[in-house]
């Protein structure tokens, strides 16, 4: 199969998973329920090792599962999170919100390797933490995909400071009441 044909089923998806009609974070998080995040399986981070989940515990933690030759990834949440790490800079500054994307490849394993990932980050001017995904011999979707449970890309998560899923979304979505949630638990007393 070649790069365009998955390039457009990777669109197809995206636009199925965009076509959802927009709800309120707090109508969101009744479709997936609320559960414990599952740690991340990580074989190489770029612009610095991020941890996980059981690292991570006091904070918020935004992900974006992405691919580098996602369209959506490069229209939808790539944009998001770089808005997001401005809105939030001060709130990361403090150690407060942790922002991670992990590159999760299913599709053109070949083409989306780690050196082709370095270059897109440099050329994006991404300064967050990547993690690469890791791959189990005969599985073709990597090992986080699989615990996360998602269902192409983009998918971004949000956790929550005491390691709880709180809103899990396939494709484009209403950003502002997903940012309005991740104020309220930045404010939130860790339980």
């Amino acid at each position: 199969m070649d790069r365009s044909l998955l390039s457009r089923r990777s669109l197809l998806a995206l636009t199925a998973g965009a076509l959802v009609a927009p709800q309120a974070a707090g109508a969101q998080q009744s479709l997936i329920g609320i559960r414990k995040a599952p740690q991340w399986a990580i074989t190489e981070w770029i612009n610095g090792d991020a941890g996980n989940i059981d690292t991570l515990q006091g904070k918020v933690i935004v992900i974006d599962f992405f691919q580098l030759w996602c369209p959506g990834c490069n229209k939808f949440s790539g944009p998001l999170m770089n808005h997001w790490q401005k809105v939030f800079a001060n709130d990361i500054e403090a150690g407060r919100m942790v922002m991670v994307k992990i590159h999760t490849v299913f599709e053109g394993h070949n083409y989306q390797n780690p050196s082709r990932l370095r270059d897109y980050v440099k050329e994006k001017g991404i300064t967050m933490s990547v993690g690469i995904d890791a791959h189990e011999d005969g599985q073709r979707v990597p090992v986080t995909m699989r615990r996360y449970r998602t269902s192409g890309t983009p998918e971004m998560a949000v956790i929550d400071k005491n390691g709880l899923i709180r809103f899990q979304q396939f494709g484009g979505f209403e950003y502002k009441p997903v940012e309005d949630m991740i104020r309220a638990l930045i404010q939130k007393t860790h339980a």
